[in-house]
């Protein structure tokens, strides 16, 4: 039988290793297409794959199946869960992969493409720049067709010269500015706050007008500090939570 083939990613020393395992993979799993196999390689080749211990796999892979992604059978092997719910909570330490882990699973429609001014909050984040490139697009369930968030992203024009739309059809925008565009991320910086559905929010999700919704602003930066991504994402507030997990260490 055919195995599911993971993303590679590079590692970050600073952050546990079975973490960005884990992010990294359930972004794969998430991100899969519809045809892609259901079984996983062993743990073996998945720590090869990676470049981790097998026990750093292990763990990494509990924490896949605690979360029901992945289901494990003696002698058989493990599974993608067919049936997995998208939308589920994410645990947040500073990892790009768990940014692109958090967006992915989703269908996407691109709404809208074109250009805008660098006014109000946006001049903050690109006082060098007069214009940028814009992209809203709608993400559902690709198992029901539910609407779950709308995202609106604002990137440098030199660099969204360099984005396929039909990338964005497939993957979320991280993902594909880091690679398929091969942007060197630097950091993210998340901030989610609760608000209300606005008229053209619950249109969008299909929820009632003043619904709670979770709004996400997360700015992507270069290794130059510059910010190469705006985006804001409005989730329903009935399919997604976030938790951040701080080290003490």
């Amino acid at each position: 039988m055919t195995a599911f083939a993971p993303d590679s990613i590079v590692l970050n020393r600073k952050l546990p290793l079975w973490y960005q395992v884990s992010q990294s993979l359930r972004a794969s799993i998430l991100g899969r297409s519809l045809d892609a196999p259901l079984r996983l390689p062993t743990e073996e080749q998945l720590a090869g794959h990676y470049g981790v211990s097998v026990l750093t796999m292990r763990q990494a892979l509990k924490e896949l199946e605690d979360e029901g992604l992945i289901s494990r059978h003696r002698r058989r092997g493990t599974f993608i869960e067919p049936g997995v719910r998208r939308g589920s909570p994410v645990r947040l330490l500073g990892s790009v992969d768990a940014i692109v882990a958090q967006q992915s699973g989703m269908s996407s429609r691109l709404l809208a493409h074109g250009t805008a001014p660098v006014s109000g909050e946006l001049a903050e984040h690109f006082p060098d720049l007069a214009e940028v490139a814009t992209y809203h697009r709608l993400r559902c369930d690709e198992k029901t067709g539910e609407p779950t968030n709308h995202a609106h992203n604002f990137i440098r024009p030199e660099i969204a010269e360099r984005v396929d739309l039909d990338d964005l059809a497939r993957w979320p925008m991280t993902k594909v500015l880091r690679d398929v565009v091969g942007v060197r991320i630097s950091r993210i910086t998340d901030t989610v706050e609760a608000t209300l559905a606005d008229p053209e929010t619950a249109r969008l999700l299909e929820v009632p007008l003043l619904s709670p919704i979770l709004h996400y602003t997360g700015i992507t930066y270069d290794e130059d500090g510059r910010a190469l991504d705006v985006a804001r994402i409005h989730y329903r507030g009935d399919r997604f939570s976030f938790t951040v997990t701080l080290d003490a260490t």
